[in-house]
């Protein structure tokens, strides 16, 4: 007679704010796990000997180790686990897509319902703020001097594993707070601002020296660094110059970039109207143009300022987007509507010069391009116009120039991003780069990834002269 195969439990349930909280606040959409709910989403986990997901993590971070010790309730050993791997746990574990990664990897997901390590992530990093012991490693006796420019993931990272080899590292950060994107480019509703502060204090507090409003490349150059005796040097600077259409009446009043746009509303609080002195005008209807998740978080964040209509504009599909599809789904739930396959040919302004609307084309899909994804054909004779108040240009970045014009003999791409080896050396023997500024942008996963191969690899060069 055989044995009746015992029951898997039931997934963990995530909990969110109302739907009114979501369209009035930037307060957090999810709320994550509370303990009983972790508890027993690890206990699903059938710690699998080969662990796939942990080889489906950039970072390397062991997860069938943390989720384990989630299941047995030492949350302790949990973050300790992951924080051998990633310094930015409660960062990651909010807005790296593990659904593409870790979670892809997960036998469960077969079934549609891998793991959620994601949000176990999360779990004992916000676990870890409100009751762990932090304990950073420090070298009593610095040793060469590195310097990391950018601190946002990639910098944070690269800095953090430097310090724990025993290096006197300095960071070198242009705007006045550290966190680079994750506090200029992330909405409070997705990753709230003061767990990327803790993040970088906890990094700070390893012995990292953080000076903020230093622009290398202006307030210092590399050249004078290496005078000041830094031996090797890390870039992670990202890519923060917007990409524009380049159409007609691109610069009618009302139009935004989606980098000022969000810089004004995330990193000078203009949510926080008067509190703080940054407003941010968004009329009652809002277009925003592109399909990733800095799109989307325009377009929920324009919906919170008080616009009455957003429409989110993609020239492709649904399908092909490349927002996470939890954002897309919340996106969705917050009333936003979204309009596929059109192309914008013109910005429409009134006579005083404000935006009036758009004029668009229907497109078709065509071959895949270099992306692999299938490409936009914009249909002649298909002219429509949509009326809006307010346009946000969200189709991604390029290199600022502002550092690399500075330094001769660094190679780069075609597309102007710095050019790196296996081990993210540059072009210059004492220079490494990582995250977007080397891959254009991507995830924080990737950076973080980058950075810690970069500290393998200046590790090494310091230590052995190559």
């Amino acid at each position: 007679m055989s044995t009746p195969s015992r029951p898997r439990p039931e997934p963990g349930r995530i909990h969110k704010i109302s739907m009114d909280e979501r369209k009035t606040s930037f307060t957090e959409v999810s709320r994550g796990f509370p303990p009983e709910e972790a508890v027993k989403e690890a206990a699903r986990c059938l710690q699998c000997k080969n662990a796939p997901c942990s080889k489906g993590c950039p970072a390397g971070i062991d997860v069938r180790e943390f989720v384990r010790f989630i299941r047995e309730q030492n949350f302790q050993s949990s973050i300790d686990k992951i924080r051998e791997s990633n310094s930015l746990p409660g960062v990651c574990g909010r807005v790296c897509p593990q659904e593409e990664q870790c979670q892809k990897a997960c036998v469960f997901n077969a079934k549609k319902i891998p793991i959620q390590i994601g949000y176990l992530e999360r779990f004992v990093a916000d676990w870890e703020l409100a009751h762990g012991k932090r304990q950073p490693a420090r070298s009593a006796a610095p040793k060469e001097k590195v310097a990391v420019i950018g601190a946002g993931p990639a910098g944070l990272t690269c800095a953090a594993d430097l310090v724990r080899e025993g290096f006197d590292v300095h960071l070198f950060e242009a705007l006045h707070v550290a966190g680079g994107v994750l506090m200029y480019g992330i909405p409070e509703f997705r990753l709230p601002k003061d767990i990327v502060k803790k993040e970088a204090d906890y990094i700070g507090s390893m012995g990292v020296k953080i000076e903020t409003d230093a622009v290398v490349g202006r307030t210092y150059t590399i050249d004078e660094l290496r005078r000041d005796g830094y031996k090797a040097f890390f870039i992670g600077v990202g890519a923060g110059l917007p990409i524009l259409l380049n159409i007609p009446g691109e610069n009618a009043n009302g139009v935004y970039s989606a980098n000022e746009f969000l810089t004004r509303v995330n990193l000078m609080k203009g949510y926080r109207f008067p509190e703080y002195d940054t407003p941010v005008r968004v009329g009652k209807r809002v277009g925003v143009l592109g399909g990733g998740n800095v799109a989307l978080d325009c377009a929920r964040s324009a919906l919170r300022l008080g616009a009455e209509s957003v429409t989110l504009l993609y020239r492709r599909t649904r399908d092909e987007m490349p927002a996470r599809q939890e954002e897309i789904e919340n996106t969705e739930e917050e009333g936003i509507h979204l309009q596929f396959l059109v192309t914008p040919r013109e910005i429409l302004s009134d006579d005083k010069g404000n935006v009036r609307g758009l004029r668009l084309l229907k497109n078709v899909l065509g071959e895949p391009d270099a992306s692999g994804r299938r490409s936009p054909v914009p249909q002649p004779g298909t002219d429509f116009e949509l009326p809006l108040d307010t346009v946000i240009v969200a189709v991604g970045t390029a290199v600022n120039p502002l550092l690399l014009s500075t330094m001769e003999g660094l190679e780069r791409t075609k597309k102007g991003y710095i050019k790196v080896g296996e081990d993210m050396r540059t072009s210059l023997p004492d220079v490494f780069a990582g995250g977007d500024i080397v891959s254009g942008s991507a995830t924080v996963i990737l950076a973080i990834q980058q950075a810690r191969t970069a500290a393998r690899a200046i590790t090494h060069y310091l230590r052995n002269g190559k």
